[in-house]
């Protein structure tokens, strides 16, 4: 298990900017701070050059580009947005950590008298319910017992596909079985007039919660909220795996620029988004986290009505919007339907998507043209 740990930072790092987005904007020390020149003199950061942080959390490395008046602050805040995502993964989101509220809901399945939720994750469970029904289940929270069986991202990590354990169809049949957001239950208490009541949630016997396809999107909106209840940073480009907040101005008043990977060549860019202000930039791909064997690819994006892996004509989608939790779920749903569908499903919460398909050709909503340019 050590070994696995390791070896998964590891990769992780490597990917770091391979991730479905990449953020170009990447001056000043890697390191976030002040080095020292040859003389052993301590370097002085220009007001304009951001600090630069890499650390991992969510299972996905975390870069944080922030500009502060100083390093101390930028320090500050930067320590401060990865307790706030530990804590997340910790205490509230991650099935693995019996310290988190989903682990201990996942225990309660079967039971009569439910589970009693906090109103984070209350708020979080309605939203995501509310996408399933309006992505046709193309969305779903409950597929825990497909993705164990699955395993796909411990096998990626690892980095080789010897001995990967394809499910069988009869494996896959009873992981579906016990799966559905429809049969996932929310029940409010009756409250007062300026507050909602109490929520109870209900899980069937065996379904398992599995909020990997959101995590990294409530992530970025906690860190959203932070940024806004402060003065002292002033912009801000936070990566999340395939997830990346913009937040405020850069002094010089360019705008921020995002890459969109191209999935046939991880190594490079298809074009670049050039975002003002806040934004929260999420994408879905089957080239992020998969196992190849003989050559057919086992990605992490599972279809809800079959429990495989996705097959569509989509490489790639990212979808831009300023909620973070709704840009990362929304990703996952528009990949499995597909560019017709998923476009009119991306309308629907006014945001703008990016599909990349596997001939090559990349369609945009009409809202996408404004910040998206080509490369090549």
């Amino acid at each position: 298990m050590k070994h696995f740990f390791w070896t998964m930072i590891y990769t992780l790092l490597a990917l770091a900017l391979c991730c479905g987005c990449s953020i170009q904007d990447r001056p000043g020390n890697a390191d976030g701070g002040q080095g020292d020149g040859a003389d052993g003199q301590q370097n002085v950061q220009s007001a304009d050059t951001p600090w630069q942080y890499v650390d991992t959390a969510m299972g996905t490395v975390v870069q944080q580009t922030v500009y502060a008046p100083d390093q101390e602050t930028a320090q500050a805040f930067s320590a401060q947005a990865m307790e706030l995502l530990w804590g997340l993964e910790q205490k509230e989101i991650s099935w693995r950590l019996d310290t988190s509220e989903v682990y201990r809901a996942n225990v309660t399945s079967g039971s009569e008298g439910g589970f009693l939720l906090s109103e984070e994750l209350a708020g979080l469970l309605e939203s995501g319910l509310e996408l399933s029904r309006r992505s046709e289940g193309a969305f779903d929270m409950t597929l825990g017992s497909v993705t164990r069986l699955w395993n796909i991202d411990e096998w990626a990590a690892e980095n080789g596909a010897e001995g990967f354990p394809i499910p069988s169809r009869e494996e896959l049949a009873r992981a579906l079985s016990v799966c559905g957001y429809e049969k996932l239950r929310l029940q409010r208490e009756a409250g007062d007039q300026e507050e909602k009541g109490q929520c109870r949630l209900f899980l069937p016997e065996g379904m398992q919660l599995d909020l990997g396809a959101i995590g990294k999107g409530l992530g970025l909106s906690e860190l959203t909220s932070m940024l806004e209840g402060q003065n002292a940073v002033t912009g801000a480009v936070i990566s999340l795996g395939g997830s990346i907040l913009t937040y405020g101005s850069k002094p010089d008043g360019s705008t921020w620029k995002v890459g969109i990977i191209d999935p046939f060549d991880k190594s490079s860019n298809i074009g670049i988004l050039s975002l003002e202000g806040q934004w929260c930039v999420s994408t879905s791909g089957d080239y992020e986290r998969y196992v190849e064997v003989d050559g057919v690819r086992y990605h992490h994006i599972l279809d809800p009505k079959t429990g495989t892996p996705a097959v569509s004509d989509v490489r790639g989608v990212t979808v831009l919007l300023k909620d973070g939790l709704l840009s990362d779920g929304l990703s996952t749903a528009c990949f499995i339907l597909g560019p017709e569908k998923g476009m009119a499903l991306a309308a629907e919460y006014g945001a703008e998507a990016l599909f990349i398909l596997s001939d090559g050709e990349v369609v945009l909503s009409e809202g996408m043209e404004q910040y998206y340019t080509a490369i090549r």
